[in-house]
Formats: C-alpha cells, structure tokens, sequence
C-alpha cells in the first residue's frame, strides 16, 4: 500500500511540474537569464553542431518558445502570421493561421508565442489576442483590443510579448481608458482594464514586481515608465523617460527593490527605487551610455550587461551606482542573454557570440555567422535544454551546445 501511495505522489508531483510549464519572452523571468549548466565554454571556428533548421517561417523577427516537448515559433506568409509547432527533431506537428501581419517597414510576426500550462498566446501587429491549444493547434479564442477595447496601433504595429502572472494575460493596448489590460487566460474575458497614463503602446513586454505585500505591473508606453497594481488595475505611479521615436521595446530589470529601465537614440538608462508599498519610484542614478534600442540586458553578481545604441559599444555598468566599468566594440550592437556563466551576443551584422564577462573586461571567447535566412538579426535567442535556438527571418536554427 505504501509503495502505490509513493507511485501515485511521484506521478502527482511529475503532473504538477509539468502543468506549471512555461515559455515565454526571454526566459523564465523575463530576465534573459537562463539557468543552464553543462554548456560548452567554447565553440569550433565555424559554431556549435547545427542539429536541425527550417526555413519556411516567412517575414518577421519574433524569438520562439521551447518546452519539454515541442518548439513554437511564429512567421508570416502571404501577409499572413501563423503559429507553428516543432517536435525536438525539426518535424512540423501543426500550423495555424491566425490572421493579418505586418507588411510595411520591417514586415513580418514581431511577438514572441507565449507557452503557457497548455495553451499558446500571441499578439498580432495589429492588434488582435490569439490562444491557441498547444496540443492541436486549434484557435480557442481571440480578442481583437483596437475593436473591443481602444486600443489604438503604433508606427510599427503592435510589438508585445505577452505576460501571464496568477490567471492574468496582460496586454498593453494603448487606448486613452483601456490603456493596460487584464484578461482571463482561458476565456479572454476582461478582468480589469486600467487607464495608466494615457499614452500609446511603445513596444515593451510587460513584467510582475512581486513585492511583500503587492504585484505590480511594469511596462514601458510612448514617453513613460508606468506602475499598475496587478489585483485590480489601479493606476500607482508614472516617471517620464521619452526617446526620440517613442520606441521602448526593454523589458525592465526588477531586484530588491529596484528596477532598472532603458531605451534606445541615446535615452540610456534609469535606475528607479520603489517605495516598500510599490505605491512610488524615486530616481537613484541615469546612464546615457547604455542604451539598447532593442537587445535587452541581463543583471549577473551586481552588473549591468548589454549593447548600446548611439555608440554601440558593449558595456558593462554597475548596478548599485551605475558606473561604467568596462566596454568594448567586439561586435555589432545586438541581443543578449546569460548561462552557465557565460553570454551569448547576438549582433546586428549576424554573428553570435560566446563571451566571458570579466573583472575588467569582455573576452570574445567564440563566435560564427549566421548562415540562413534573410533581413533583421533582430529575434532574441533562445536556450534549452542544452540547445540554442537563432531565429533569422525565414530560417529557425538550433545548435548543440551541450558539454560532451
């Protein structure tokens, strides 16, 4: 009796791992942080082993999403975006359209799919809320936000890597009144909507402040650095912080109390602190110097990593005060992430990059080009289970980069 109580535990807790699954924008926590051990500490003068790559993804730059079982990735074909489902050995396991996508400057899926329990989200340019069953593929609901709500869309289309957090899907829909929205997951029903400040979408992927007594929404919109209270959409705080095109795709960096944002065309970065209750933000230190239009940066032991813009050089800079303490133009401005130690810089020209951050310095340790697809090197890369997944316009490539 025991021994069948022991079994029906383990498979019990085996489904309640795998029930909390998620994949979504740039890692666990949205950080860029992925917690990989085992990986390689250098690569061969050409890159990792590519173990497979499909080329039929069409237009667009949007980062995949990787579980235990299956690889989503978004693309667009004849104007139109689709979501696609790969085993772990390349093979397709089912492709739906959803509708429209961008076909102006820059065309093509901008939104990362978002894996979440057993249904996959996205986002459309124009607008429209997409879940889909992650098993079949079938369309469970959708929600138009510039129709629904009033929403209005940007220069660029609609670019959001969509955010769940305790049952919520969070969209920015830009409206004047249904500014920042919070849906059902399953159904898509509205549980609150928030007027914010105002202003349009600008690009962001939201994240959740977990305080002790407070979760707090945080995102960027056209000219400001916005907090919502996530259990019912009251409006908290703003602090300005506008660029010249209004563009502010960088998910913020949360910890102990501070957060950490910045944009592109020279804005750079502000540290703000947040008040105990979440209720305000008082300003602690600004740096020009980093200011990634679209890379992102990570936070590892204390530092600041990422590229700039305007110099576009690499920077290192301090998390308590800010200061710069190293830089380097090893590559082209660019994305990045962080594992097992190391990061991974993938840069505008097409290379990736495996580099130490050090003491004083940035030590381009390997680094290869980009050998398929077309346009932007703009899609965020992606680790899992010892594999790095590089998205070039049409071309989906996955790499080997386990230690043998």
């Amino acid at each position: 009796m025991k021994r069948i109580l022991f079994i029906l535990c383990l498979i019990a807790t085996g489904f309640s791992l795998y029930s909390q699954e998620i994949a979504q924008w740039r890692g666990p926590n949205r950080d860029g942080i992925y917690n990989e051990t085992g990986l390689l500490k250098s690569w061969p003068k050409n890159g990792p082993t590519m173990l497979w790559s499909n080329e039929s993804l069409g237009d667009g730059h949007a980062a995949v999403a990787v579980t235990k079982s299956k690889v989503f990735a978004a693309g667009t074909l004849d104007e139109m975006g689709f979501i696609v489902a790969f085993d772990h050995s390349g093979k397709v396991i089912w492709k739906t359209e959803y509708g429209k996508e961008w076909t102006d400057s820059f065309s093509g899926v901008r939104s990362a799919p978002l894996f979440y329990i057993d249904k996959v989200y996205t986002l459309s340019s124009f607008g429209e809320l997409v879940c889909m069953d992650a098993e079949k593929g079938n369309i469970l609901w959708k929600v138009d936000v510039t129709k629904a709500y009033d929403g209005e869309n940007i220069k660029w289309g609609y670019t959001e890597n969509l955010l769940i957090d305790d049952g919520k899907l969070y969209c920015t829909a830009g409206g004047k009144n249904d500014n920042v929205l919070a849906l059902n997951k399953d159904t898509g029903k509205l549980i609150w909507k928030s007027k914010g400040n105002g202003e349009k979408s600008a690009y962001c992927s939201p994240m959740v402040v977990k305080l002790a007594n407070r979760k707090i929404v945080v995102t960027h919109t056209e000219s400001s650095i916005i907090g919502i209270d996530a259990a019912d959409g009251r409006f908290l705080w703003s602090f300005e912080h506008p660029n010249e095109w209004s563009v502010q795709p960088n998910t913020p960096i949360y910890q102990d109390g501070f957060l950490f944002c910045t944009s592109g065309y020279g804005q750079g970065g502000v540290m703000l602190k947040l008040s105990p209750d979440g209720a305000s933000v008082t300003e602690v230190w600004r740096n020009k110097l980093l200011d990634p239009k679209m890379g992102g940066m990570v936070l590892v032991n204390g530092r600041i990593y990422g590229s700039g813009d305007n110099t576009r050089d690499w920077y290192c800079l301090d998390w308590k005060t800010g200061q710069l303490l190293y830089s380097s133009d090893m590559m082209k401005r660019g994305d990045i992430i962080f594992s097992d130690g190391l990061l991974y810089c993938y840069d505008d020209g097409g290379t990736v990059g495996l580099v130490e951050p050090g003491e004083s310095d940035f030590k381009l340790i390997s680094s290869f080009k980009v050998p398929l697809g077309e346009n932007q090197h703009w899609a965020h890369p992606v680790i899992h289970d010892k594999k790095l997944y590089i998205r070039h316009g049409s071309a989906l490539m996955v790499y080997d980069i386990g230690a043998k």
